[in-house]
């Protein structure tokens, strides 16, 4: 019994699926929204972003102030520690209609922004 054409069925089949896998993940990315946003002197500048519902977001974050600030949202369930005079990006997953605040967790009664989704 041979296994060769059967190995080399397998091999295309999962070659094909690598492809494809990679087109998705291309695709994806491509369709994401980005926003340019940043801090300095405890304000998000601007203090309220818009996005595409059911989209990824990715914000593009610079820390203007000489001291670190950490970006965070509960509703958005994420946080990144951004070190002074830096730029992060901040990948967000594709959201449902509605407003999503975010802060500074350093600031937090002052360092407030949203991100409305529409």
């Amino acid at each position: 019994m041979s296994f060769s054409p059967m190995l080399s069925k397998l091999s295309l089949f999962a070659a094909t699926v690598l492809v494809a896998a990679a087109a998705v993940g291309a695709a994806h990315a491509q369709s994401a929204t980005e926003i340019q946003l940043s801090y300095k002197d405890k304000k998000f500048d601007p203090a309220e972003i818009s996005a595409p519902a059911n989209t990824p977001i990715v914000i593009k974050l610079k820390n203007l102030d000489a001291k670190a600030m950490e970006f965070e949202s509960k509703t958005l369930k994420v946080e990144k520690v951004v070190a002074g005079s830096t730029d992060a990006t901040i990948n967000v997953r594709a959201q449902k209609p509605g407003r999503y605040e975010f802060f500074d967790e350093y600031n937090e009664k002052v360092a407030r922004g949203a991100l409305v989704v529409k």
